[in-house]
This record gives structure tokens, C-alpha cells and sequence, in this order.
């Protein structure tokens, strides 16, 4: 039981990545989670209101089942797998207590001054995490796919467009938490 509750090595990890995506690569088919929308969208008829959504979802279905088997692997991993603790490096959680006012680090997997359902009455809090919604959904179309997509497959199948989706992204990363979370928290 201890394999499945620790991380797994870079060396361990790392190859089965490599496996999962050489096979994906030999059936011809890419992986990543925001094409995963618009496939769903598709299965339930948004078809009928948009060009957009009207293309044979049925071949995508697999993909779909990547997205069931995260959300149940999830689900059972910090159900019946875990102890519920969570390791974070102690600098960096004094350093989110003194940038950010984050005293849930190293306590929570997400910062509860920001995620706590009781912040979700607080009209700005909605209002952020909808923009941000809005945001991360018209940037992965607009990129032509998300982060997962690019990284994991794109990288993979050696494609610049790729390469330069992921620079942006960790540009993107950097500009938000270290000018933008400031003003906005």
C-alpha cells in the first residue's frame, strides 16, 4: 500500500507518460481535457444551437472516459487512499502567509481563504471565479487546447505551436501570481 500512498518517482511516472502517449500516438488520437467540453456539449445536443458543437462526438467518447476515470480515480484516491495530510515545503507555505495572507498552507489542498464556501458569498469572490472561468475556457479554445493538450501531447508529437502555448502558459502563470493576485487579493 505504500507504492499506491506516496508519489510516485520521475522515473517511474515519467516512462508511463511516455508509454500512455506513444500508444495514443500509434491509434492516432491526442490527448487532453478542454476538447472534453465540446465533446460533451456535443453528446447532449448543443449541436442543435451551434456549428460549433456539430461534429461526430461519438468518436471522441474515449476521451470522455479519460475524463470519468480522473473524476473517479480522484475521487477514490482522496477517499480511500489518503490520510488527508498535506505535504507542503515549509518556506514556501511561511512565504504564502507573508505574500498573500494564505494561513491554510500546508493545512488545506486548496487555500480555504479563497475556496471556503463561506467566501463564496461575498459577491466579488463569484464575480473572480466566473471572469476566471470565462478566461481559462476562451484561452484553451483560443489557444487550440489546454494545458494537459499542449504540454503532455503536443510536446510529445514535437509541435511548436505547442511549445510556444506552453511559454505562454508559464508566462501567463507568472504575470498572474506575481503582478495581478496582489491587486485582486
Amino acid at each position: 500500500m505504500d507504492l499506491i500512498y506516496e508519489p510516485w518517482p520521475w522515473y517511474v511516472a515519467g516512462p508511463l507518460i511516455a508509454l500512455v502517449m506513444f500508444v495514443l500516438l500509434l491509434v492516432g488520437k491526442q490527448f487532453g481535457m478542454s476538447s472534453n467540453l465540446r465533446t460533451a456539449c456535443a453528446a447532449v445536443g448543443a449541436g442543435k444551437a451551434s456549428e460549433f458543437f456539430k461534429f461526430d462526438w461519438k468518436a471522441e467518447r474515449w476521451n470522455l472516459m479519460v475524463v470519468l476515470g480522473a473524476i473517479l480515480g480522484g475521487f477514490i484516491a482522496s477517499t480511500y487512499l489518503s490520510d488527508n495530510t498535506v505535504n507542503i515545503n515549509s518556506e514556501i507555505a511561511q512565504q504564502l502567509s507573508d505574500d498573500f495572507n494564505i494561513k491554510s498552507a500546508g493545512q488545506a489542498y486548496l487555500p480555504t481563504e479563497i475556496f471556503a464556501v463561506e467566501n463564496l458569498a461575498d459577491p466579488l469572490n463569484i464575480a473572480i471565479l466566473l471572469i476566471g472561468g470565462l478566461l481559462v475556457g476562451f484561452g484553451a479554445r483560443y489557444a487550440g487546447g489546454c494545458t494537459s493538450g499542449h504540454a503532455i501531447s503536443g510536446l510529445s508529437n514535437l509541435q511548436l505551436p505547442s511549445l510556444i502555448a506552453v511559454i505562454g502558459f508559464f508566462i501567463g502563470g507568472l504575470v498572474m501570481i506575481h503582478l495581478l493576485y496582489p491587486i485582486i487579493f
